[in-house]
């Protein structure tokens, strides 16, 4: 199984540590949605046969189907509706620090679809914003960003007004085609329920991180954070999209599973909060869904 370690970058992350983390306390991922058990794109997925439950994250992912593999063009169903969201009756208020903005944001004001064109598994990544007592949040800006299948980043800083922390060479490692582009990078405002959707594709690895997806939540651009932190994949779905998807399995497992303890950001243990819930829609393509809570 071929593995792909960039010394560089991990090493750089080492050094940048747990010391990167922001201190403020603030609320991050809130209502418990641990009794999630399958999910829906509009009709339930029978072909279903193995439930993976975490605290705060569900994988509900291993199906008879095979993924889907290419652009978001393949996304053919409507989002799920905001019954996605219900499925726990308490509501939870979770505060835990902020994690880091990390070197490779650029402020990118993409919208609903933020592939730009580039291939992976098709990924809806399904976000809803509530306050602590689990009201929906409308008018508040989400921002998300993430590598390509490759581990590799998007650079044109010449689309950007805010290239105050981008790392350059890093982040694109070099690559001419990321430097000259804005892939999975994006802004959406929540309606009235508190909802944002996104079609992206799922990110690949690169070495020192495990695989996640960039967030931040603000009123306006450019505005006071209320939250930056990241999501994360359950370690079994991550590695089962890494050995045998087609547009992934030539790069093999990632080198810094969340289990190993040794991410750069997420905590060794209970990590399970920044997990994303997971399912297959029917047409083959990733469902990504969590709550965002934010203390107002």
């Amino acid at each position: 199984m071929k593995v792909r370690v960039d010394k560089t970058r991990r090493n750089l992350l080492a050094n940048m540590g747990m010391a990167a983390l922001y201190t403020p306390i603030i609320g991050l991922i809130g209502c418990d949605d641990s009794s999630t058990e399958t999910t829906e794109s509009e009709t339930t997925q029978d072909e279903t046969t193995e439930d993976t439950t975490t605290e705060q994250g569900t994988s509900d992912t291993e199906t008879s189907i095979e993924w889907a593999a290419g652009g978001t063009d393949l996304i053919t169903l409507d989002y799920p509706d905001d019954t996605l969201f219900e499925s726990a009756s308490i509501c939870s208020l979770l505060l835990t620090e902020r994690t880091t903005e990390g070197p490779c944001y650029l402020g990118v004001n993409n919208q609903e679809d933020i592939s730009d064109g580039e291939t992976g598994l098709p990924m809806m990544l399904c976000l809803q914003v509530i306050d602590q007592n689990c009201n929906p949040l409308e008018g508040y800006l989400v921002e998300v960003w993430h590598c390509n299948r490759e581990g590799i980043y998007s650079g044109d800083e010449s689309q950007s007004d805010d290239t105050s922390t981008f790392a350059g060479s890093f982040c694109t490692a070099n690559d001419q085609e990321a430097e000259n582009s804005t892939w999975f990078r994006g802004e959406l405002t929540t309606d009235s329920n508190g909802r944002v959707n996104f079609k992206t594709c799922f990110p690949g690895w690169y070495g020192g991180r495990t695989i996640h997806i960039h967030f931040r939540v603000r009123l306006e651009y450019g505005g006071a954070d209320f939250i930056v932190s990241q999501f994360c994949f359950d370690d079994d779905f991550c590695e089962d999209i890494c050995t045998t998807h087609s547009l992934y399995s030539d790069r093999g497992v990632q080198d810094t599973p969340l289990s190993d303890g040794s991410d750069t950001v997420f905590p060794s243990s209970g990590y399970d909060n920044y997990l994303l819930n997971t399912a297959q829609n029917d047409d083959g393509t990733l469902l990504g869904y969590k709550r965002i809570m934010i203390e107002i």
